[in-house]
């Protein structure tokens, strides 16, 4: 009788913590934010895209997955006004120079594998696509309560982003555009 009240205990305690399901949280688009900055030579430009949707998945309080597209076309410059070479940039950088915007409307982001670091920090891989280029990369994220961000580094060229890079081209001098271009992302859900 003993054996088979433990056994019956451990059977609820199994299936209790089995039920444990994942919550997905959907990412507040309008509230949320990306800035972007591309440097090169002689100088850097900043701006903005937006995020068309996104969710983070939780299991519990931990982080357990996410995934997120982002909307190519909404990508502006805010490092310069109208009349400064403003829509010269936006439109160069929405051609297939660099991003392809009328072809490759969205990128996405897919987590694959998180790592708790503690204080509600995650190492997280995920497969990074733009123009239809997929690749793996790896940054940290902070999560307090309904919000997340972090800070990610992309190079570029594994993406077929080769314009202006001095990895591929020579002589460029101050033409030159570095490969690495640089997220902060800022998430409300």
């Amino acid at each position: 009788m003993k054996n088979l009240k433990t056994i019956l205990l451990a059977v609820l305690v199994t299936v209790s913590t089995a039920t444990i399901s994942a919550q997905t949280k959907k990412v507040d688009v309008a509230k949320s934010k990306i800035n972007w900055v591309g440097k090169k030579v002689t100088g850097q430009h900043d701006g903005t895209v937006n995020l068309k949707d996104g969710a983070l998945v939780f299991k519990g309080k931990k982080l357990a997955g996410g995934s997120f597209t982002v909307d190519m076309n909404s990508l502006v410059a805010t490092d310069l006004k109208a009349g400064e070479g403003k829509e010269k940039l936006e439109g160069h950088l929405k051609s297939g120079d660099f991003f392809g915007t009328d072809k490759y409307a969205t990128s996405t982001l897919v987590f694959k594998t998180i790592a708790s670091k503690g204080k509600n920090v995650y190492t997280v891989t995920a497969d990074l696509t733009i123009k239809d280029k997929t690749n793996p990369i790896t940054f940290d994220i902070t999560v307090k309560g309904n919000t997340a961000s972090a800070a990610l580094k992309v190079d570029r060229t594994k993406y077929d982003i080769k314009y202006g890079s001095g990895s591929f081209f020579d002589n460029l001098g101050d033409k030159t555009i570095y490969d690495d271009f640089e997220l902060n992302v800022a998430l409300q859900f």
